[in-house]
Protein backbone atom coordinates (compact mmCIF):
# COMPACT_ATOMS: atom_id res chain seq x y z
CA UNK A 1 0.00 0.00 0.00
CA UNK A 2 1.46 3.05 -0.95
CA UNK A 3 0.72 6.14 1.55
CA UNK A 4 0.27 9.07 0.15
CA UNK A 5 0.64 12.50 2.60
CA UNK A 6 -1.35 16.02 2.08
CA UNK A 7 -0.44 18.98 4.05
CA UNK A 8 -3.34 21.17 5.52
CA UNK A 9 -2.01 23.91 7.83
CA UNK A 10 -3.94 26.28 10.22
CA UNK A 11 -3.02 29.03 7.88
CA UNK A 12 -4.68 27.20 4.58
CA UNK A 13 -7.37 26.93 6.64
CA UNK A 14 -8.13 30.28 7.80
CA UNK A 15 -7.67 32.05 3.70
CA UNK A 16 -10.21 29.02 2.52
CA UNK A 17 -7.37 27.33 0.68
CA UNK A 18 -7.71 23.71 1.98
CA UNK A 19 -11.31 22.41 0.58
CA UNK A 20 -9.72 20.08 -2.08
CA UNK A 21 -7.47 18.63 0.61
CA UNK A 22 -10.61 18.41 3.21
CA UNK A 23 -12.83 16.78 0.39
CA UNK A 24 -9.93 14.35 -0.20
CA UNK A 25 -10.06 13.30 3.43
CA UNK A 26 -13.59 13.13 3.70
CA UNK A 27 -13.61 10.52 0.52
CA UNK A 28 -11.17 8.52 2.43
CA UNK A 29 -12.94 8.42 5.10
CA UNK A 30 -16.56 7.60 3.46
CA UNK A 31 -15.13 5.24 1.45
CA UNK A 32 -13.87 2.97 4.43
CA UNK A 33 -10.51 3.95 4.31
CA UNK A 34 -8.31 4.81 7.42
CA UNK A 35 -6.41 8.58 7.79
CA UNK A 36 -4.16 10.09 10.26
CA UNK A 37 -4.64 13.30 11.38
CA UNK A 38 -3.21 16.11 14.15
CA UNK A 39 -5.20 16.67 16.78
CA UNK A 40 -4.38 18.86 19.57
CA UNK A 41 -2.80 16.28 22.08
CA UNK A 42 -1.04 14.05 19.52
CA UNK A 43 -2.04 12.64 16.03
CA UNK A 44 -4.72 10.36 15.74
CA UNK A 45 -5.75 7.39 13.14
CA UNK A 46 -9.21 7.62 12.12
CA UNK A 47 -11.67 5.94 10.55
CA UNK A 48 -15.46 6.02 9.84
CA UNK A 49 -17.10 5.29 13.40
CA UNK A 50 -20.34 3.49 12.27
CA UNK A 51 -18.61 0.88 9.81
CA UNK A 52 -17.35 -1.40 11.73
CA UNK A 53 -14.73 -2.96 8.66
CA UNK A 54 -13.37 0.79 8.20
CA UNK A 55 -12.83 0.15 12.23
CA UNK A 56 -11.01 -2.89 11.83
CA UNK A 57 -8.50 -1.00 9.71
CA UNK A 58 -7.44 0.89 12.77
CA UNK A 59 -6.76 -2.23 14.57
CA UNK A 60 -4.55 -4.01 11.56
CA UNK A 61 -2.56 -1.10 10.63
CA UNK A 62 -1.41 -0.31 14.58
CA UNK A 63 -1.67 -3.89 15.61
CA UNK A 64 -3.78 -2.76 18.54
CA UNK A 65 -5.42 -5.97 20.36
CA UNK A 66 -9.18 -5.85 19.99
CA UNK A 67 -10.02 -5.87 23.53
CA UNK A 68 -9.02 -2.04 23.83
CA UNK A 69 -11.84 0.63 22.95
CA UNK A 70 -11.33 3.31 20.97
CA UNK A 71 -12.14 7.24 21.28
CA UNK A 72 -14.89 8.32 19.18
CA UNK A 73 -14.70 12.16 17.82
CA UNK A 74 -17.07 14.50 17.03
CA UNK A 75 -16.82 18.53 15.66
CA UNK A 76 -19.62 19.97 17.72
CA UNK A 77 -21.36 18.81 21.01
CA UNK A 78 -25.30 18.89 19.40
CA UNK A 79 -23.84 15.87 17.39
CA UNK A 80 -23.44 13.73 20.34
CA UNK A 81 -26.75 11.94 19.67
CA UNK A 82 -24.76 10.39 16.83
CA UNK A 83 -22.09 8.26 19.44
CA UNK A 84 -24.71 8.41 22.50
CA UNK A 85 -27.62 6.55 23.90
CA UNK A 86 -29.41 9.42 25.16
CA UNK A 87 -32.25 6.90 26.32
CA UNK A 88 -30.04 5.66 29.23
CA UNK A 89 -28.66 9.39 30.40
CA UNK A 90 -30.00 10.35 33.71
CA UNK A 91 -29.94 13.41 34.86
CA UNK A 92 -26.89 13.45 36.49
CA UNK A 93 -24.99 12.00 33.59
CA UNK A 94 -26.71 14.50 31.29
CA UNK A 95 -25.37 17.18 33.99
CA UNK A 96 -22.04 16.32 34.25
CA UNK A 97 -22.01 16.40 30.18
CA UNK A 98 -23.13 19.72 29.90
CA UNK A 99 -20.29 21.10 32.65
CA UNK A 100 -18.03 19.46 31.14
CA UNK A 101 -18.60 20.10 27.51
CA UNK A 102 -19.32 23.99 28.35
CA UNK A 103 -15.88 24.16 30.18
CA UNK A 104 -13.43 21.78 28.05
CA UNK A 105 -14.65 20.99 24.70
CA UNK A 106 -12.64 21.42 22.18
CA UNK A 107 -10.29 20.47 24.31
CA UNK A 108 -8.21 17.45 25.42
CA UNK A 109 -11.06 15.58 27.41
CA UNK A 110 -13.05 12.21 26.61
CA UNK A 111 -16.35 11.55 28.37
CA UNK A 112 -17.42 7.85 28.69
CA UNK A 113 -21.21 7.75 27.94
CA UNK A 114 -23.77 5.45 27.25
CA UNK A 115 -22.67 4.53 23.42
CA UNK A 116 -25.32 4.47 20.63
CA UNK A 117 -25.97 0.88 18.93
CA UNK A 118 -24.99 3.13 15.88
CA UNK A 119 -21.57 2.84 16.45
CA UNK A 120 -19.78 -0.51 14.91
CA UNK A 121 -19.16 -2.74 17.98
CA UNK A 122 -15.67 -2.75 17.62
CA UNK A 123 -15.10 0.80 18.50
CA UNK A 124 -16.47 -0.31 22.18
CA UNK A 125 -14.63 -3.42 22.50
CA UNK A 126 -18.37 -4.80 23.10
CA UNK A 127 -19.04 -2.50 25.96
CA UNK A 128 -22.55 -0.37 26.54
CA UNK A 129 -20.27 2.83 26.90
CA UNK A 130 -18.14 5.05 24.77
CA UNK A 131 -15.37 7.55 25.13
CA UNK A 132 -15.95 10.83 23.09
CA UNK A 133 -14.49 13.98 22.71
CA UNK A 134 -14.27 17.33 20.23
CA UNK A 135 -10.44 17.65 19.65
CA UNK A 136 -9.34 21.58 20.22
CA UNK A 137 -7.35 21.68 17.03
CA UNK A 138 -8.30 23.52 13.27
CA UNK A 139 -7.44 21.26 11.25
CA UNK A 140 -9.08 18.16 13.21
CA UNK A 141 -11.81 20.24 13.45
CA UNK A 142 -12.66 20.91 10.01
CA UNK A 143 -11.72 17.03 8.75
CA UNK A 144 -14.89 16.20 11.11
CA UNK A 145 -17.09 19.05 10.18
CA UNK A 146 -16.31 18.34 6.05
CA UNK A 147 -16.86 14.60 6.84
CA UNK A 148 -19.86 14.67 8.56
CA UNK A 149 -19.05 11.55 10.49
CA UNK A 150 -18.57 10.37 14.13
CA UNK A 151 -14.57 9.42 13.61
CA UNK A 152 -12.97 6.60 16.03
CA UNK A 153 -9.39 7.47 16.33
CA UNK A 154 -6.58 6.22 18.39
CA UNK A 155 -3.13 7.42 18.54
CA UNK A 156 -1.21 7.36 15.14
CA UNK A 157 1.29 4.69 15.95
CA UNK A 158 2.64 1.17 16.18
CA UNK A 159 0.41 -0.27 19.33
CA UNK A 160 2.60 0.34 22.34
CA UNK A 161 5.35 2.35 21.29
CA UNK A 162 5.78 6.11 21.63
CA UNK A 163 2.24 8.23 20.29
CA UNK A 164 3.17 10.76 17.52
CA UNK A 165 3.32 13.86 17.47
CA UNK A 166 4.81 14.92 14.17
CA UNK A 167 3.15 13.57 10.44
CA UNK A 168 6.59 12.84 10.39
CA UNK A 169 6.20 10.03 13.40
CA UNK A 170 3.27 8.87 11.83
CA UNK A 171 5.08 7.79 8.50
CA UNK A 172 8.00 6.25 10.47
CA UNK A 173 5.39 3.56 12.44
CA UNK A 174 2.75 3.33 9.58
CA UNK A 175 4.14 3.80 5.89
CA UNK A 176 2.55 1.34 4.16
CA UNK A 177 0.25 0.36 6.53
CA UNK A 178 -2.48 3.41 5.98
CA UNK A 179 -3.40 4.87 2.74
CA UNK A 180 -3.00 9.03 3.78
CA UNK A 181 -1.69 11.60 6.31
CA UNK A 182 -2.62 14.34 6.82
CA UNK A 183 0.43 16.59 7.75
CA UNK A 184 -0.77 19.52 10.24
CA UNK A 185 2.59 20.23 11.85
CA UNK A 186 3.32 19.03 15.29
CA UNK A 187 1.03 18.56 17.73
CA UNK A 188 0.54 21.17 21.11
CA UNK A 189 0.19 19.68 23.87
CA UNK A 190 1.95 16.22 23.41
CA UNK A 191 0.22 13.62 25.94
CA UNK A 192 -3.33 12.21 25.28
CA UNK A 193 -6.69 13.30 26.35
CA UNK A 194 -7.91 13.13 29.78
CA UNK A 195 -10.75 10.43 29.86
CA UNK A 196 -13.62 11.01 32.54
CA UNK A 197 -16.06 7.97 33.07
CA UNK A 198 -19.25 9.84 33.67
CA UNK A 199 -21.52 6.78 34.28
CA UNK A 200 -20.15 5.62 37.71
CA UNK A 201 -21.44 6.93 40.75
CA UNK A 202 -18.60 9.36 41.11
CA UNK A 203 -17.01 10.75 37.91
CA UNK A 204 -13.72 8.19 37.43
CA UNK A 205 -10.71 9.43 35.19
CA UNK A 206 -9.70 6.30 33.54
CA UNK A 207 -6.81 8.34 32.13
CA UNK A 208 -4.93 11.31 32.98
CA UNK A 209 -3.93 13.66 30.43
CA UNK A 210 -4.02 17.52 29.09
CA UNK A 211 -7.07 18.41 31.44
CA UNK A 212 -5.74 18.10 34.81
CA UNK A 213 -7.32 16.52 38.09
CA UNK A 214 -7.56 19.55 39.81
CA UNK A 215 -9.59 21.35 36.62
CA UNK A 216 -12.03 18.44 37.42
CA UNK A 217 -12.52 18.58 40.46
CA UNK A 218 -13.58 22.42 39.81
CA UNK A 219 -16.26 21.65 37.94
CA UNK A 220 -17.51 18.59 39.34
CA UNK A 221 -16.92 18.88 43.02
CA UNK A 222 -15.71 15.54 43.41
CA UNK A 223 -13.99 13.36 41.10
CA UNK A 224 -11.96 9.72 41.63
CA UNK A 225 -8.79 8.12 39.98
CA UNK A 226 -9.91 4.88 38.74
CA UNK A 227 -7.40 2.04 40.43
CA UNK A 228 -5.92 0.70 37.00
CA UNK A 229 -4.42 3.49 36.46
CA UNK A 230 -2.06 1.91 38.47
CA UNK A 231 0.56 -0.10 36.86
CA UNK A 232 0.20 -3.23 39.68
CA UNK A 233 -3.19 -3.77 37.78
CA UNK A 234 -2.74 -3.46 34.40
CA UNK A 235 -4.19 -6.51 32.71
CA UNK A 236 -6.45 -7.74 35.66
CA UNK A 237 -9.39 -5.10 34.13
CA UNK A 238 -11.88 -5.27 31.47
CA UNK A 239 -10.56 -1.76 29.97
CA UNK A 240 -12.87 0.87 29.74
CA UNK A 241 -10.89 3.43 28.26
CA UNK A 242 -7.31 3.10 26.21
CA UNK A 243 -4.17 3.23 27.94
CA UNK A 244 -5.56 1.21 30.96
CA UNK A 245 -4.63 -2.13 30.03
CA UNK A 246 -1.41 -2.74 28.06
CA UNK A 247 1.71 -0.97 28.03
CA UNK A 248 2.26 2.03 25.87
CA UNK A 249 4.49 4.67 24.81
CA UNK A 250 7.81 2.09 25.12
CA UNK A 251 10.89 3.06 23.20
CA UNK A 252 13.09 0.25 22.47
CA UNK A 253 15.61 0.54 24.77
CA UNK A 254 14.78 -0.19 28.60
CA UNK A 255 13.65 2.92 30.52
CA UNK A 256 13.62 3.45 33.91
CA UNK A 257 12.31 6.62 35.80
CA UNK A 258 14.51 7.67 38.97
CA UNK A 259 13.93 10.51 41.59
CA UNK A 260 16.64 13.27 42.27
CA UNK A 261 17.31 12.04 45.68
CA UNK A 262 17.80 8.41 44.64
CA UNK A 263 20.41 9.51 41.74
CA UNK A 264 23.28 7.65 43.97
CA UNK A 265 21.46 4.60 42.63
CA UNK A 266 21.21 5.20 39.55
CA UNK A 267 25.47 5.88 39.42
CA UNK A 268 25.62 2.29 41.58
CA UNK A 269 23.24 0.54 38.70
CA UNK A 270 25.88 2.27 36.00
CA UNK A 271 28.75 1.23 37.51
CA UNK A 272 27.60 -2.78 37.24
CA UNK A 273 26.83 -1.89 33.29
CA UNK A 274 29.43 -3.15 30.92
CA UNK A 275 31.22 0.18 29.30
CA UNK A 276 30.18 -0.05 25.96
CA UNK A 277 26.15 0.11 27.16
CA UNK A 278 24.60 3.16 25.03
CA UNK A 279 23.37 5.12 28.38
CA UNK A 280 20.80 7.90 27.40
CA UNK A 281 19.66 10.65 30.23
CA UNK A 282 16.68 12.80 30.76
CA UNK A 283 16.82 14.87 33.32
CA UNK A 284 16.96 18.65 34.77
CA UNK A 285 19.64 20.91 34.79
CA UNK A 286 20.19 21.07 38.55
CA UNK A 287 20.49 16.64 37.79
CA UNK A 288 22.45 16.95 35.74
CA UNK A 289 25.16 18.97 37.69
CA UNK A 290 24.58 16.27 40.18
CA UNK A 291 25.73 13.75 37.78
CA UNK A 292 28.49 15.60 36.57
CA UNK A 293 30.10 16.36 40.01
CA UNK A 294 29.70 12.50 40.92
CA UNK A 295 30.69 10.87 37.64
CA UNK A 296 32.27 11.01 34.58
CA UNK A 297 29.82 9.36 32.10
CA UNK A 298 29.64 9.09 28.70
CA UNK A 299 25.74 9.85 27.82
CA UNK A 300 25.09 8.64 23.74
CA UNK A 301 21.68 10.21 24.70
CA UNK A 302 21.11 13.75 26.28
CA UNK A 303 18.42 15.84 27.09
CA UNK A 304 18.00 18.66 29.34
CA UNK A 305 15.27 20.47 30.32
CA UNK A 306 13.41 22.86 32.85
CA UNK A 307 11.93 20.53 34.76
CA UNK A 308 8.45 22.22 33.55
CA UNK A 309 5.41 19.72 33.30
CA UNK A 310 4.21 21.53 30.02
CA UNK A 311 7.48 21.36 28.69
CA UNK A 312 8.22 17.46 28.88
CA UNK A 313 4.63 16.61 27.97
CA UNK A 314 5.20 18.73 24.41
CA UNK A 315 8.56 16.67 24.10
CA UNK A 316 8.25 13.63 26.17
CA UNK A 317 6.89 11.16 22.91
CA UNK A 318 9.74 13.33 20.71
CA UNK A 319 12.28 12.13 22.88
CA UNK A 320 11.89 8.84 23.42
CA UNK A 321 11.69 8.27 19.60
CA UNK A 322 14.73 9.65 19.54
CA UNK A 323 16.96 7.26 21.55
CA UNK A 324 15.37 4.31 19.38
CA UNK A 325 17.13 6.67 16.47
CA UNK A 326 20.28 6.58 18.13
CA UNK A 327 20.28 2.99 19.59
CA UNK A 328 19.91 4.15 23.40
CA UNK A 329 19.78 0.69 25.06
CA UNK A 330 19.50 2.29 28.95
CA UNK A 331 17.64 5.10 29.40
CA UNK A 332 17.04 7.16 32.45
CA UNK A 333 14.18 10.09 32.96
CA UNK A 334 13.48 11.93 35.82
CA UNK A 335 10.31 11.78 37.61
CA UNK A 336 8.60 15.46 37.95
CA UNK A 337 5.86 16.48 40.99
CA UNK A 338 2.92 14.68 39.69
CA UNK A 339 0.31 17.52 39.83
CA UNK A 340 -1.52 19.36 37.01
CA UNK A 341 -0.50 18.08 33.63
CA UNK A 342 2.68 16.41 35.56
CA UNK A 343 0.51 13.48 36.72
CA UNK A 344 -0.43 12.25 33.19
CA UNK A 345 3.66 12.95 32.23
CA UNK A 346 4.35 10.76 35.01
CA UNK A 347 1.67 8.14 34.02
CA UNK A 348 3.30 8.03 30.52
CA UNK A 349 6.67 8.25 32.05
CA UNK A 350 6.21 4.81 34.40
CA UNK A 351 4.06 3.10 31.79
CA UNK A 352 7.20 3.33 29.36
CA UNK A 353 9.12 2.18 32.00
CA UNK A 354 6.89 -1.04 32.34
CA UNK A 355 6.66 0.45 35.77
CA UNK A 356 10.60 0.11 36.76
CA UNK A 357 11.22 3.22 39.20
CA UNK A 358 14.49 4.18 40.81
Amino acid sequence: MKTNIVEISPKQLASGQAEEQLQLVADYLCSGQIVAFPTETVYGLGANALDEQAVQGIFAAKGRPSDNPLIVHISDVKDIDKVADLSKFTPIISKRLQLLADKFWPGPLTCIIPASKQLAENVTAGLDTVGVRIPDHPVALAILQTVNLPVAAPSANTSGKPSPTSAEHVYHDLNGRIPLIVDGGETGLGVESTVIDLTSMIPTVLRPGGISIEQLNDVLGQVIIDPAIAYASIGQLQPKSPGMKYTHYAPEGELLVFFRDSIHRVLETINDLPLDKRLGLICSNDSYHIFFEQANIEWSYLQLHQARAEEIARQLYKWLREVDKLGIELIFIEAIAADGVGYAVMNRMIKAAGGKVI
